[in-house]
């Protein structure tokens, strides 16, 4: 028999507690072993108890839910979901908890009167799974030691070159990773991100802020360019198709595929069919197999493509899916991935 998932809840509220405390308890795989109401008693009590997951709120009293998180991964990295308000602010520090070396985010789970259910609930679950696995890494307090692939220039035909990347669970440092090496005049990008709605135009923004390259979030119809990334909006299908002698992006509402909307392979199967060999995808961190289909359709067509190696993904999921299935061309670790996808493209 598999043991099961523990799980330690952190948050401020006791009505939020309790909600949490009962949705992970129905689940058979998970078991919660401990409720905090601060960081500072969560602190006392991983002295003693055996925790696989922490699920964490952003704002407590005594101390931070970030400062609690910089420390933890500094001394004894455990997995960590962050449970945000939809708060502008619960936004912004909850992007800065996924800097730090929380593994994902989920918004808290809220009553549906009518339906007499909480709507999240299967969200809140599946990412809690998927952090299990995780396997997140011992930061020292600071800036980020990661290093950006700082690629020296090269020459591009940039009017038919396009880069799509996809990423899930620990996609969000894997993707500012890639972006800051980029150069200022690097191919079009396309970009999918497993990430709710309201924390796409933040996580864009630091993106921005990162890269040499604009980046933001994707508009119906706009031009993919030379110099520009854009995200697919955390709500919306995203493809590229070809309108004369440019790309454009198209957004879409039709159902989830494989459970995500935007789905990397919806917008891998676009760039096989729109650019063919004069694309490059590139697939990193994440749970799932979302984005294996889409990649060998892209190796099909003759595209370039590269899957990000186990030992530096945070879950070996979604690429390990695409290299069974031979839809990648190249397994490179995350610091070799810019130089990689920019000479394919030149």
């Amino acid at each position: 028999m598999t043991p099961r998932v523990r799980v330690m809840i952190v948050d401020d509220s006791a009505l939020m507690r309790e909600v949490l405390r009962e949705l992970i308890g129905r689940a058979p795989d998970l078991e919660v072993v401990a409720v905090a109401s601060d960081p500072v008693r969560a602190e006392a009590m991983l002295k003693t108890i055996g925790v696989d997951v922490i699920t964490l709120d952003v704002e407590m009293p005594n101390m931070n839910g970030l400062a609690f998180l910089e420390r933890l991964m500094a001394a004894r990295p455990i997995p960590v979901v962050m449970v945000s308000s939809l708060t502008a602010r619960g936004s912004e520090l909850a992007l800065r908890a996924l800097e730090l070396g929380a593994i994902d985010i989920v918004e808290k789970p809220r009553l549906d009167v009518k339906a007499g259910t909480f709507a999240l609930a299967d969200e809140l679950l599946r990412k809690v799974r998927g952090a299990a696995s995780a396997r997140p890494r011992r930061r020292i307090p600071g800036p980020s030691a990661a290093a950006p692939d700082m690629a020296a220039p090269l020459a591009f035909r940039t009017t038919d070159r396009v880069i799509a990347i996809g990423a899930s669970t620990g996609g969000t440092e894997a993707i500012a990773t890639v972006l800051a090496g980029m150069p200022l005049a690097a191919p079009g990008i396309v970009m999918v991100q497993h990430l709710p709605p309201q924390f796409c135009a933040g996580f864009a923004e630091r993106l921005d802020r990162l890269s040499r390259m604009d980046v933001r979030v994707a508009v119906d119809g706009e031009r993919v360019t030379a110099g520009l990334a854009l995200l697919a909006p955390g709500d919306r299908h995203m493809r590229v198709v070809r309108n004369g002698a440019t790309y454009v992006v198209r957004l879409s509402t039709e159902p989830p595929l494989n459970n995500h909307r935007p789905a990397v392979d919806v917008l891998f199967d676009s760039v096989a069919t729109a650019a063919g060999r004069s694309a490059v995808g590139v697939l990193l961190t994440g749970m799932g197999a979302d984005g294996a289909r889409g990649m060998l359709a892209m190796r099909n067509a003759g595209a370039a493509t590269i899957a990000q190696d186990e030992h530096s993904c945070v879950v070996f999921g979604m690429p390990k899916e695409a290299i069974s299935r031979g839809a990648a061309q190249h397994v490179l670790p995350l610091d070799r991935i810019t130089s990689a996808a920019l000479r394919a493209a030149a």
